[in-house]
């Protein structure tokens, strides 16, 4: 699964920060390790973990930087 960093413990709360223009970056977690998600889509979840997850986008993400969330 992948997270979005900076970590926001609400869906609205990165919406909100994606609209005042806040650069979001999106890394999935491997076995060999995080990788930076470039260009396409992902499958989200919040908070990170050890916390629960709270709640699941799909964003899309342009070089590097998530600039949708639905």
């Amino acid at each position: 699964m992948a997270y979005v960093y900076p970590n926001f413990r609400t869906k609205k709360a990165l919406k909100e920060a994606i609209k005042a223009g806040e650069e979001v970056v999106v890394k999935e977690n491997t076995p060999s390790g995080q990788n930076l998600i470039l260009f396409g889509g992902a499958c989200i979840e919040g908070p990170h973990f050890p916390k629960p997850h709270r709640w699941y986008a799909n964003v899309v993400v342009d070089n590097g930087i998530v600039i949708d969330v639905k």
